[in-house]
């Protein structure tokens, strides 16, 4: 509730950066198409849907609607998105770190701006290891760069740069207690993220470094099985 506060008090930055938000992410699509198997009779699970409806989210879900093998997984309830997108077969509740999937179910597990949320170090492993896990032949993970000079998240510039532990004591100090918990958001860059595929012993790997305005925005990770 604090970070709708929060947007609620600034309408105009929120909506022009929910546009940038959009344009980004059907461009990092672009990235995604260009780089993976992905073809309309691939199944493909995306971890970490957004329970909305906006335009501005689940970009995966408007460019693969000619594909009825996509299935969704969330924390919350979002068996409502099946009366937008007919291309969903299945919508599922539960941790995206501990599915009840069996291995390779997938051909492709797909994850969009979601690790960043999951908690600790950790837990950003054993999120991976899951992908890995349930995945046939690729796994999809994009997440923003902790060192783009704007947070998208909180849309305060430059804070999220100091120490961890006094970016999150200065964010519950301004009322953004949610951003302030590591569980909430653990931003990542990629020194960060290549530590994980170490921990996980990845091989098969590459790392597209998306740009906006010239600087790297968003990471984006493209594992091979």
């Amino acid at each position: 509730m604090k970070n709708l506060s929060y947007t609620v008090k600034f309408p105009l930055i929120n909506n022009f950066l929910l546009k940038i938000l959009k344009q980004n992410r059907e461009k990092i699509h672009e990235i995604f198409i260009k780089n993976t198997f992905y073809n309309d009779e691939c199944s493909l699970i995306d971890l970490g849907t957004t329970a909305d409806k906006d335009d501005s989210h689940n970009i995966i879900l408007y460019k693969t609607q000619n594909n009825k093998k996509i299935y969704c997984l969330s924390d919350q309830n979002i068996s409502f998105l099946k009366e937008k997108f007919t291309n969903i077969k299945e919508c599922y509740i539960g941790n995206a770190k501990r599915t009840n999937f069996e291995d390779e179910s997938f051909d492709i597990a797909y994850s969009s701006a979601t690790i960043e949320h999951v908690g600790s170090f950790q837990e950003q492993v054993d999120f991976m290891k899951e992908c890995l896990r349930i995945s046939k032949k690729q796994v999809f993970i994009t997440t923003p760069n902790r060192f783009y000079p704007v947070d998208f998240h909180t849309k305060i510039p430059f804070l999220h740069w100091l120490p961890k532990k006094t970016h999150r004591k200065i964010l519950n100090l301004i009322g953004l207690k949610f951003y302030s918990l590591e569980e909430n958001l653990n931003l990542l860059d990629k020194k960060s993220l290549l530590k994980i595929i170490e921990k996980l012993n990845i091989k098969n790997y590459k790392i597209i470094e998306h740009k906006f305005l010239k600087i790297t925005s968003n990471l984006i990770l493209v594992i091979n099985k």
